[in-house]
């Protein structure tokens, strides 16, 4: 599922109040900032994301906290800069990730209203991240290749299911 390009939903799309919901919780209870839907084996163009409990700390800038139904990523700008990500999906490993600051994104709100909004820093790159599960691209896909040696063994053995993150994980295997 998460190698895979999620589908655009529509307004009737059944339960989704309950699914973003239970979204906020999974997010919160794994300590995350971000969570989409292709995570928790939804494939769709949903994802959410919550960076006021991280910019009030470490960032001087305003935090979000929206959802993103049938996000699509107009324009990437301004200098690329490095920051070291993780993930929810592949927990215990972080690595240095270069994203442009800036992006600008068309998307959906929940009651599914058209908004082009373009996002910088810390926000800019979290929406990057979790855009990125919608498309199919995990930010390991972005490590330099001697990281990914590196990580090698460690990724292998998420796969196997042989972690114990302090939250569930549904694995494939």
């Amino acid at each position: 599922m998460l190698k895979q390009i999620a589908k655009p939903i529509q307004a009737d799309f059944p339960g989704l109040a309950g699914l973003l919901e239970d979204m906020w919780q999974t997010m919160y209870h794994a300590s995350g900032v971000g969570l989409a839907a292709p995570q928790i084996g939804k494939g769709i163009r949903l994802f959410l994301v919550d960076t006021l409990q991280i910019t009030e700390k470490e960032y001087p800038i305003d935090g979000i906290k929206q959802v993103f139904i049938n996000a699509q990523v107009i324009e990437e700008s301004g200098k690329p800069w490095s920051y070291e990500e993780g993930c929810l999906s592949i927990p215990y490993i972080r690595g240095e990730v270069m994203r442009q600051p800036i992006v600008r994104i068309k998307y959906q709100d929940e009651a599914f209203n058209w908004h082009e909004t373009e996002f910088k820093g810390i926000n800019a790159r979290v929406i990057q991240h979790e855009y990125d599960h919608t498309e199919g691209k995990l930010f390991i896909d972005l490590l330099k290749p001697i990281k990914k040696q590196l990580i090698g063994n460690k990724l292998k053995k998420i796969t196997l299911g042989e972690v114990t993150p302090d939250y569930k994980m549904k694995f494939n295997i």
